[in-house]
């Protein structure tokens, strides 16, 4: 909605829904749309880059339907191999029989 504020709030700017319109006609989903937006902006702040793959994509229980990424920013690259380390030992995938 053109009147909803908060995800103006959380990136600092109201011009993303100009390019949200140009995500949704390659497809992209909201939350991956919302993370690379983020990560954008963190490194606008000085951050290292932090591209989708050093995210962590977190899905709903019930539907497998992605709801948002964890991500590390920092300004030091030792952070970023720490948190590649931590990325070696999860998936976005559930487990067959839970």
């Amino acid at each position: 909605m053109e009147d909803a504020t908060k995800v103006d709030e959380f990136l600092g700017l109201r011009t993303w829904r100009e390019r949200w319109a140009g995500a949704q006609k390659k497809a992209i989903e909201f939350p991956k749309f919302l993370a690379e937006e983020f990560a954008l902006r963190m490194e606008s702040l000085g951050y290292l880059r932090t591209p989708l793959h050093r995210m962590k994509k977190v899905r709903t229980d019930e539907k497998n339907v992605p709801l948002y990424y964890i991500a590390m920013f920092s300004k030091h690259e030792t952070a970023h191999e720490l948190w590649d380390e931590v990325l070696k030992y999860g998936t976005d995938q559930q487990n067959l029989f839970e």
